[in-house]
């Protein structure tokens, strides 16, 4: 029986190019022109689940996307862990700011990834990560030592707030029973520097439309005269900080959790260089709310962000025109205790309360999700630590992160069981940004460390 670093030596070159093949599928969620594309990457993976070892494998309609569902059960006596991914990826624009095109993978060398990265979209967002799980299930059921039972969960909604999956799994509760929920869709510090990521932001993302004249006008006969709605809307989005970055919705902050100033020094004991941060992003100072660090403001703090602004003449050259409607798309990450859908109407009920007279104003609510925190002396997290601490020698970190898995949190709420997010990524990675990329080093350590998280789970269970 081999190793799992002799097995990833004897097929590296066949792991990463099955993972090229899965990242040249242009998957993207949010756009229908790629609807054929997100199918045809939901009947890979199930193929590529088959391949690993799985029993039996099922496309699982929803009313979106379908769900691909696997499954190795050896013995219903032992623990089952529940793995979760998705298949769908970001839209790739701008597409100009790509040094490559997003959907033909190329491995480059960087300065962080001196071993190569596999620069795509979907790299590490979600497809290099999840795929590291199949590949670790391969191992396992290749070398008659998979200790416990698996199933797996790959969604194809994710980016688009995963509303398939909230249908399905309150509907599927037998079927996805287990003991605990792993997802690799996080990041770590460093590569020398391993973490877990032990809470997540919750989410409420809104788009806002500003309605003026009955239809565009000539800005020299209206001009000032009426009211332009895109720059009211400027106005309105301004409003909703104040001069020391506090989000002015009324009601915001009255459940948001405030950590000790012992948790706070715990947290500011991970490696940090906020000059390295800066020159990494190419910006001569940080930015966000006072009296809270860098990494606080990212984490454990609420925010609120225009994610993209669009009205009026964006075209070549000049129109002189005062637009009859302006819009702008906003998320707000939340933390634990605030509930998106409070949230959400707070936003709709103060940002329609200082429309001017002269504009009319809709909110669209999008999507959302709940935050979510793992207890540090849960099995599921040890074992993930020892697993870390296998094979990359140090005790990992534990790391509150200031993304959003939106599903994790009724995960627990319908499967009654806890989420261990081990993640391989880095911050550098630039997901959801034009040249994304995974360290295939980070892709190969993640299938040699997960094989030792089924082993101490289910030792820990016992």
């Amino acid at each position: 029986m081999q190793t799992i670093q002799e097995y990833i030596a004897t097929h590296k070159n066949r792991f990463i190019e099955e993972l090229i093949d899965l990242l040249k599928i242009p998957s993207v969620s949010a756009d229908t022109a790629y609807s054929q594309d997100v199918l045809n990457t939901a009947d890979a993976i199930m193929e590529s689940l088959k391949k690993a070892g799985c029993d039996k494998v099922e496309l699982c309609e929803t009313p979106g996307y379908p769900i691909v569902y696997g499954e190795k059960i050896i013995d219903k006596s032992l623990p089952t862990v529940l793995v979760y991914g998705h298949y769908d990826v970001q839209p790739a624009d701008p597409i100009d700011l790509w040094d490559s095109p997003p959907f033909s993978p190329v491995i480059k060398k960087t300065a962080i990834h001196p071993e190569g990265a596999i620069f795509a979209r979907g790299a590490c967002d979600d497809k290099g990560q999840m795929y590291m799980h199949v590949k670790a299930l391969e191992y396992m059921t290749s070398q008659g030592n998979l200790p416990c039972n698996v199933k797996f969960m790959i969604e194809g909604e994710e980016e688009v707030g995963s509303e398939s999956l909230a249908w399905f799994v309150p509907r599927n509760t037998e079927k996805l029973a287990n003991d605990v929920i792993l997802i690799s869709d996080t990041g770590m510090i460093a590569n020398d520097i391993p973490s877990i990521t032990t809470g997540l932001r919750g989410l409420s993302y809104v788009e806002v439309e500003v309605t003026g004249p009955n239809r565009d006008l000539h800005s020299g006969l209206y001009g000032g005269a009426v009211a332009n709605p895109i720059n009211i809307l400027s106005k309105m989005i301004a409003s909703l900080h104040d001069e020391n970055n506090h989000i002015t919705i009324p009601g915001f902050y009255d459940k948001v959790e405030e950590l000790s100033r012992e948790e706070r020094d715990e947290m500011a004991k991970a490696p940090f260089s906020l000059e390295e941060y800066k020159k990494a992003l190419d910006i001569d100072a940080v930015y966000g709310e006072k009296d809270y660090t860098t990494n606080e403001r990212n984490s454990i703090r609420p925010t609120l962000d225009v994610n993209g602004i669009w009205g009026g003449y964006t075209g070549e050259g000049a129109k002189t025109v005062i637009a009859s409607k302006a819009y702008a798309k906003i998320s707000m990450r939340l933390v634990p205790n605030q509930n998106w859908e409070e949230i959400t109407e707070l936003f709709k009920s103060h940002f329609e309360s200082i429309a001017p007279a002269g504009v009319k104003v809709k909110v669209t609510p999008h999507h959302g999700g709940q935050g979510y925190v793992t207890p540090i002396d849960n099995i599921g997290y040890q074992a993930a630590s020892k697993a870390y601490q296998e094979t990359f020698g140090v005790t990992p970190i534990p790391q509150r992160s200031g993304g959003s898995i939106p599903i994790v949190a009724l995960f627990e709420q319908e499967l009654k069981s806890k989420t261990i997010l081990m993640g391989f990524g880095l911050n550098s990675d630039a997901i959801h940004s034009p040249n994304e990329h995974f360290g295939v080093w980070n892709y190969l350590k993640g299938i040699e460390t997960i094989p030792y998280f089924y082993k101490y789970f289910t030792e820990l269970s016992k």
